[in-house]
This record gives structure tokens, sequence and C-alpha cells, in this order.
């Protein structure tokens, strides 16, 4: 597992490596996701490009929800 950070302060909490993809997981303590957290998600997809898998936004919310295109908002219980 890593994390990932750029010069400008874009971060993503973890870097999970797997088969040759990066997958990207954003923990947040707010249990309403909105599309906003997901923005140093897409922004590492972005960067790493076909390298980047699907991404996940985690939560303690109960709601399963796309947040971008390639990013999933997650809650704690399905992990």
């Amino acid at each position: 597992m890593y994390f990932w950070r750029t010069a400008a302060g874009a971060e993503v909490d973890i870097v999970v490596a797997e088969g040759g993809q990066l997958f990207p997981l954003e923990v947040k303590l707010s249990a309403t996701a909105r599309p906003a957290m997901a923005r140093n998600l897409t922004a590492f997809q972005k960067d790493l490009q076909d390298r980047a898998a699907s991404g996940y936004l985690i939560h303690p919310g109960e709601v399963r929800l796309p947040m971008a295109p390639g990013v999933t908002a997650l809650p704690f219980s399905e992990l």
C-alpha cells in the first residue's frame, strides 16, 4: 500500500497496487459522500492514466453511489 501526493498538494490516502493496476482509496469521516470529495481521486486517475484503476471513496454512511466517472462512494460496511 502507498499514498499519492502532488507538489500542488493533491493527495490520495491509500493506493493499492494489484495486478499491474493502482487502486486509489480516499477515506472520509462524513456519512454523506459528495462529488467534490472525489476530486483527488479523479486527479490521480488523470495523472496515472492507464495504470490507474477505479477509485473508491470510503465513508461511514450506508449508500453506495457513483461520484464521478470511475469513482464510487463505498460504505465502510461493504469492505
